[in-house]
């Protein structure tokens, strides 16, 4: 009995140094300090002088907030290394892809674009991580929440009147490839496929054909060449000119859409 004893003393004396050392360890910050320890008081200030709808507001704070803002709901074990090097890791990364606390400091065309990213990334299920989920699951992001993620993203692109711009002028390419810098380039680039496909070449090209990115069974069966009118289409209302596909944004602006061509047309060589 005396031995037995003994042993258990020891393995709870080793138990104490062990978590006493994952505390202390948890101190060291190898992926930066994403102030988990930090004292924080509720949170009113996400969003809360934007124009982001109340529904998208409150699914945002409530399933994006503790990776994406300054408003961390430390978990217990986020104060005990390695699990709170892993959580900072995540944290920090997900803060410098978009922070929802600086929400308004950012353009109206960075909130259009990670609107569009939201949207995008949610309804593929990239986000939230997928190692996330696997122990939050009140994260999980259901398909009423998909939809308003896309409804909003399609009204954030949207005009003031809600209508998008019929006419527009001749298109400048040199205005369009700032445009496409500021709005496009969150999902797409010119020679790389990310979320979106590479788009140097899709003037004159056959919708769904880049061999190596995978895309909707929609677009795949639409056989759509991109040229003035079906681009201008597209980007009018993705959703009205082929129903099913996976793009999240618009230009409701005509002289923008005019701009983005004429830059994607001599981006193709045209």
């Amino acid at each position: 009995m005396s031995r037995r004893r003994n042993v258990s003393i020891n393995f709870a004396i080793v138990g104490l140094i062990a978590v006493a050392a994952s505390l202390a360890l948890a101190r060291v910050h190898p992926f930066g300090d994403a102030g988990l320890y930090a004292a924080k008081g509720a949170d009113t200030s996400i969003l809360s002088n934007s124009q982001v709808p109340p529904v998208v507001r409150a699914i945002l704070v409530e399933k994006c907030a503790d990776c994406h803002s300054l408003r961390t709901r430390t978990p217990f074990y986020g104060r005990l290394a390695p699990a709170s090097w892993l959580l900072e890791r995540d944290i920090n990364r997900g803060r410098k892809a978009m922070n929802l606390s600086d929400w308004d400091s950012y353009s109206t065309d960075q909130q259009q674009t990670y609107a569009a990213k939201i949207a995008h990334e949610t309804k593929s299920h990239e986000m939230p991580l997928p190692q996330y989920l696997l122990i939050h699951w009140n994260a999980r992001v259901n398909n009423a929440e998909i939809r308003a993620f896309a409804n909003w993203a399609h009204g954030a692109g949207g005009s003031s009147s809600g209508q998008a711009d019929t006419q527009g002028g001749g298109g400048d390419p040199a205005r369009g490839a700032a445009l496409f810098e500021k709005r496009c380039t969150g999902c797409h680039s010119l020679t790389q496929n990310h979320q979106g496909p590479r788009l140097q070449g899709v003037y004159g090209r056959t919708s769904g054909s880049v061999a190596d990115y995978s895309y909707s069974a929609a677009l795949k069966k639409s056989n759509v060449v991109w040229d003035q009118s079906t681009l201008d289409k597209w980007l009018t209302d993705p959703d009205a000119f082929i129903s099913g596909n996976e793009m999240d944004f618009l230009v409701s602006k005509a002289q923008e859409r005019s701009d983005l061509i004429a830059f994607l047309k001599q981006a193709s060589g045209k």
